[in-house]
């Protein structure tokens, strides 16, 4: 039976972190740092990641670590979602990345170390687009409802109209785009910054939604598909309270999110999430200097067992 958690994610701890220079410009999300903090900064993410591993398997979830390779430099490596998912059916997805760095953080040692407890049925590579100026940057791009098969997406330059209507074609969903804007007027880098699919639940920041008609049919959507629709206002999506993540143990789900975006959320709204999963937050702060948080650091695996 098809889950929409998980219960094991891929997490790659870095080797050079820092706010990477060729993403800057289209994600407001991100900070600026001295480049004589670099390796500061690298010691207290990789700091952060240890103790966010330690907690998920605390609580239940399979956390499979790999390493970042220290050539070439790769500062985004701490989030893989971006280029890669995995699928129910077995196969596995490679994408297109915007960033000519973040290219290289593409490792089919991954995928095959994967192979060894799961089974891989295919490899659908879809990173050739890069050629063509064409990108889709994995579940950063594609938030998924896999009960419901129903793709959401945030259209921006990472996130190609033409390269979703292939995935969903190829993969069975149902696209449904739409676009939102910060408070700076540029598009919204990732769809996963602003919307959160849980099993029952949803977060979304329908406010950065512009066109009324785009938001009142995800709104719909969303409630036609048995989701509870929790709104997030720009401020609780600036601190990252939408790049959260539902997974789940043997006995309850979790939804893995920042400390920074609990603490954005207000009262009613933790205590609604929390009759549908046990809030579980991670200190990101200076992970968050990157304009990614929580979500964005685990790639969920939804392969069957060997």
């Amino acid at each position: 039976m098809i889950q929409q958690s998980a219960n094991a994610v891929v997490m790659v701890r870095p080797f050079c972190f820092y706010p990477n220079p060729e993403t800057a410009s289209d994600n407001a999300f991100q900070r600026e740092v001295a480049a004589t903090d670099a390796g500061t900064i690298s010691k207290a993410a990789q700091k952060e990641f240890d103790q966010a591993v330690e907690l998920l398997r605390g609580a239940g979830v399979t956390v499979h670590v790999f390493e970042d390779t220290a050539s070439p430099e790769k500062p985004d490596a701490i989030f893989p979602n971006n280029w890669f998912s995995t699928h129910h059916d077995g196969r596995v997805v490679l994408y297109p990345m915007y960033s000519p760095t973040r290219r290289n953080e593409r490792r089919r040692d991954v995928i095959d170390e994967l192979g060894k407890i799961y089974r891989i049925s295919a490899l659908v590579d879809y990173s050739s687009y890069e050629q063509s100026g064409l990108h889709l940057e994995g579940t950063g791009s594609l938030v998924l409802d896999y009960v419901n098969r129903i793709a959401y997406v945030s259209l921006s330059k990472r996130s190609d109209r033409e390269l979703v209507a292939r995935f969903c074609e190829d993969f069975g969903f149902e696209p449904m785009l739409f676009e939102s804007v910060g408070d700076d007027g540029r598009a919204i880098y990732h769809t996963n910054v602003v919307m959160c699919i849980g099993s029952e639940f949803a977060l979304l920041g329908l406010d950065l939604i512009a066109d009324p008609g785009q938001r009142e049919a995800i709104r719909r959507r969303l409630e036609a598909s048995g989701k509870k629709v929790i709104e997030l206002d720009g401020d609780q999506i600036a601190n990252f309270a939408g790049n959260a993540l539902e997974l789940r143990n043997d006995s309850e789900k979790l939804l893995v999110l920042s400390r920074r975006a609990v603490e954005a959320l207000a009262t009613e709204q933790r205590n609604e999430i929390e009759r549908h999963a046990r809030l579980l937050p991670l200190a990101l702060p200076t992970i968050e200097l990157a304009g990614g948080s929580a979500r964005c650091m685990m790639a969920t695996i939804h392969l069957p067992p060997l």
